[in-house]
């Protein structure tokens, strides 16, 4: 039996997606990975390097079909405070240690670190662990791929 292969991103393109892969950050990540669609059909990813893959992208199968990528939950911690310049301080700091973070509207998302919780806890701010979608911010220099909102 034939892997399925995808070695296309697609790009402003109208098509629906027919099947989803399913995938955390750290895979998401690779250009070069075996994985399974939510058909269950196996599938090698021969992508592009330098790109990570977010909720939404599309991808071409060679067999035609467009796969849509999902963003699997992971267990991150969430920092969520009204007030933005505490909010900025918790990014810094985070920043600071070289930790990958999500930001959303009043709220900061990381990889869960019992470690980096109980920092942010002793700055009084709340800490949330959960499951959820991790999309972290590309980076200063990371190009190539623009954050969707």
């Amino acid at each position: 039996m034939t892997r399925l292969t995808i070695t296309q991103r697609l790009q402003h393109d109208p098509r629906k997606p027919v099947v989803s892969l399913i995938l955390p950050f750290d895979q998401r990540s690779k250009s070069r990975l075996l994985a399974q669609l939510s058909s269950g059909e196996d599938v090698g990813l021969i992508l592009e390097r330098g790109f990570v893959l977010r909720n939404g992208d599309k991808l071409l199968a060679d067999d035609g079909r467009v796969v849509e990528v999902v963003a699997a939950e992971e267990t991150v911690s969430t920092v969520r405070c009204d007030d933005p310049w505490r909010l900025a301080r918790a990014a810094y700091h985070l920043g600071n240690r070289h930790v990958p973070v999500q930001i959303g509207a009043g709220w900061l998302r990381y990889r869960h670190d019992h470690v980096l919780d109980d920092m942010l806890r002793g700055q009084a701010f709340d800490v949330a662990v959960e499951n959820a979608p991790f999309e972290p911010e590309g980076g200063a220099y990371g190009g190539g791929h623009h954050h969707h909102s």
